[in-house]
């Protein structure tokens, strides 16, 4: 079995964009070599017969980018006349099927999934609501709301509308338009930090629609700087704000936003660590962060969780979870810190 080379192009070759750059933040990366003919012969192989060989399934699916698994399940099709992912599930069980399948889905039908689940299921999982909500970029809620539509026939917005309510459910509006204000808008920075106070600490009651407006359509940079004027004016920090002024759903959303808004590796950590450090450990959202975040800045967060819990995020896989399912995971993290 030959081992992926990892490249990451310096930051001093000019042929490196912004976006390159951004990509090597991913613990998953293209394969160099990549063929996916080759792969699909693998995968078949090791589905063949008596007995499965699943380290072979999983060296190969989780050192493959989305798109490279996406060109695997077409050559597959295409060589054997089935269906990977229907073989895959055939094949597997428990945590390990759950997880390969989930790699083996498109991130953005993956998200629109995911909200689906949280939507339709027996009451709202509101922990997924907010974490998608809170921590994908315009670009990306603009085109879950397209799959969304297509896979399942309805609108998201209205789904969610009809699921929750308040000023909680209005937020969760907010951001599902995906069109956060751009910049820092150096004029508005003292009027938002005075709003806040004014709609907070500064008043008895708690004015929601200043916090929802404010926290659900400036940028992040321009959030960054009305936090530091926030805890200048207040004295303490907009987090402890929020948690005296409001409760339960929408105490959580915009606590996210404003992690979020901080530092998104930093959000991810620690839903990890909640996931891990628990009687029982929360399979369903590290599953779900350790996929969704493996092309996009897991090595981000592996730093985070380094620096935020004195361990690294490795061991604590190594120590939480077992058998197949932790050895892709543990590939998923992309090495130890």
């Amino acid at each position: 079995m030959k081992y992926n080379l990892l490249i990451c192009l310096s930051d001093s070759n000019p042929i490196v964009s912004s976006l390159s750059k951004m990509e090597c933040r991913g613990s998953v990366r293209p394969f160099v070599h990549f063929n996916a003919k080759h792969d699909a012969e693998l995968l078949h192989k090791a589905m063949k017969g008596i007995g499965t060989d699943e380290d072979a399934i999983l060296m190969v699916l989780t050192s493959r980018s989305n798109d490279q698994r996406q060109e695997i399940k077409a050559a597959y099709k295409k060589a054997y006349g089935k269906d990977l992912v229907s073989a895959l599930k055939s094949e597997l069980g428990g945590l390990f099927e759950n997880l390969i399948v989930a790699l083996m889905t498109p991130p953005v039908l993956y998200d629109a999934t995911l909200l689906h689940k949280a939507l339709k299921g027996a009451g709202t999982d509101d922990q997924v609501l907010i974490e998608i909500l809170a921590s994908r970029t315009g670009e990306e809620i603009k085109e879950i709301i397209k799959v969304y539509k297509k896979e399942f026939g309805g609108k998201l917005e209205k789904d969610i509308s009809s699921d929750t309510g308040g000023s909680y459910g209005r937020l969760l509006v907010i951001l599902l338009q995906g069109s956060r204000e751009e910049g820092v808008e150096e004029d508005k920075i003292e009027n938002d930090a005075q709003d806040l106070y004014a709609a907070g600490e500064g008043k008895f009651g708690t004015d929601e629609e200043k916090f929802i407006t404010i926290l659900g359509n400036r940028s992040s940079e321009h959030l960054q700087k009305v936090f530091d004027a926030y805890k200048k004016l207040s004295g303490s920090d907009i987090e402890d704000s929020i948690k005296g002024e409001t409760t339960r759903n929408l105490e959580d959303l915009l606590l996210a936003v404003v992690k979020c808004a901080r530092n998104v590796p930093g959000f991810f950590a620690e839903g990890l660590h909640k996931s891990m450090r628990r009687a029982g450990t929360d399979d369903d959202s590290l599953m779900r962060i350790m996929v969704s975040r493996s092309e996009v800045d897991m090595l981000d967060i592996r730093a985070n969780f380094k620096k935020m819990y004195g361990q690294s995020l490795y061991t604590t896989i190594q120590e939480d979870t077992a058998g197949d399912y932790q050895k892709a995971l543990l590939y998923l993290c992309g090495g130890k810190d």
